[in-house]
């Protein structure tokens, strides 16, 4: 049985002058009845209970349950078993704009694309779960679609994303659209040494964008050379960094889809002379999220799994981390992709680095080549930084 109540729609129309059907839908639209004089005509498709009403005679309301709004989701299957991450896949079906579709796993959100329909990689704990997909229109229509799966394997769930602190916050927004952004040559190759890599970015680009101005990365060049983009943030924090969140979201092309060797990201620190890195990568060939040792420059496995950016769409990713100057030791506490946090228990504590010199506080972004020097793009907007 359904655990969603049936929605009563009165269609009023009679047939021969006497007949008022009532038309019923549940599950956001999957099933539909009609209560007529002649009987019921129960827990038919959208296909069928169309077909239905014009031989009731009412061809006047098909054409609007025709172009009614609807989501249907292809994947997972209703009741199905999946291994984690669990494929979900969706497609909205209506005559207005969308301008979000939501994925809700036992009621909470764990992905947004802010367009039409869903393709992506979820990872969920072991048992039976409840997948919720929701779109919103431009006229402000609501509407979804649920089905139920078994996850076998699955890992346990992330807590909960720890709140960001206001008072004493400093929060610099769309940053991607900032002027100032700096690169170095072959400074992000291993070593800072070899040739170095054509890379460029381009700021203020209207599509894909979800707030009318992303920024576009591109490279290009020889095998496993890396561009690397940084910008300065001033004044520079005095004082340690309770709390530091850099988040943004990237849409990949689908041309671009397998090309990177890995995509990089970073918020350093230098404080009183000490060098404090926060680095994350994405590495693809290994299919793991890794972290930067700053002190034997070297990359950690986290062994926190990378699912690789479903082309297409935009993915959010959020890192949190902190530091503590009296033991100069820097912290990456957790990262959040499309909804899902992890908490870093693998490498997430490095010392700092004594370099000398004045204080300075950056963030950095920067593309890896493969083993062929295949040349991609990536797009990157909604970029922000926040410290305490």
């Amino acid at each position: 049985m359904s655990p969603y109540p049936w929605e009563t729609l009165q269609a009023n129309f009679s047939r021969r002058g006497t007949v008022k059907n009532i038309v019923r839908r549940q599950n956001a639209g999957r099933e539909y009845e009609i209560l007529t004089a002649k009987g019921r005509f129960g827990a038919l498709s959208l296909n069928s209970f169309i077909r239905n009403l014009v031989l009731l005679g009412a061809v006047g309301l098909c054409a609007g349950f025709a172009s009614a709004q609807t989501v249907t989701i292809l994947q997972p299957k209703n009741n199905s078993t999946s291994a984690s991450p669990v494929a979900v896949q969706a497609t909205v079906q209506d005559s207005s704009t969308v301008t979000a579709t939501q994925v809700f796993v036992d009621g909470i959100k764990v992905f947004q694309n802010l367009s039409s329909g869903v393709n992506t990689k979820l990872s969920m704990a072991s048992g039976n779960h409840r997948i919720a997909v929701q779109a919103t229109d431009k006229a402000g229509r609501v509407f979804k679609s649920v089905v139920y799966v078994n996850v076998s394997g699955g890992t346990a769930p992330a807590p909960s994303a720890t709140p960001v602190p206001t008072a004493g916050t400093t929060v610099y927004d769309r940053v991607e659209e900032k002027t100032g952004w700096q690169t170095c040559g072959n400074c992000g190759n291993t070593g800072a040494t070899g040739a170095t890599a054509t890379y460029h970015m381009t700021r203020g680009l209207g599509s894909p964008s979800e707030d009318g101005s992303s920024s576009e990365f591109t490279i290009s060049g020889p095998a496993f050379k890396n561009g690397y983009w940084w910008l300065s943030h001033a004044p520079a924090p005095s004082g340690a960094l309770k709390y530091l969140r850099y988040e943004f979201d990237i849409y990949i092309p689908a041309a671009s889809a397998n090309a990177p060797q890995a995509i990089e990201f970073e918020c350093q620190q230098r404080l009183n002379g000490w060098v404090y890195n926060f680095a994350w990568q994405a590495e693809y060939p290994g299919s793991v999220w890794r972290v930067f040792n700053y002190n034997l420059k070297r990359w950690e496995s986290t062994g926190i799994p990378f699912q690789h950016f479903t082309p297409g769409t935009w993915h959010h990713i959020v890192t949190e981390y902190h530091n503590n100057p009296t033991t100069h030791q820097g912290y990456h506490d957790a990262i959040t992709v499309d909804g899902v946090r992890h908490v870093v228990t693998k490498f997430n504590v490095h010392s700092a680095k004594n370099t000398g010199g004045a204080n300075y506080f950056n963030n950095a972004f920067q593309l890896d080549l493969n083993s062929k020097g295949t040349a991609y793009k990536v797009f990157v907007d909604r970029m922000k930084v926040t410290i305490r």
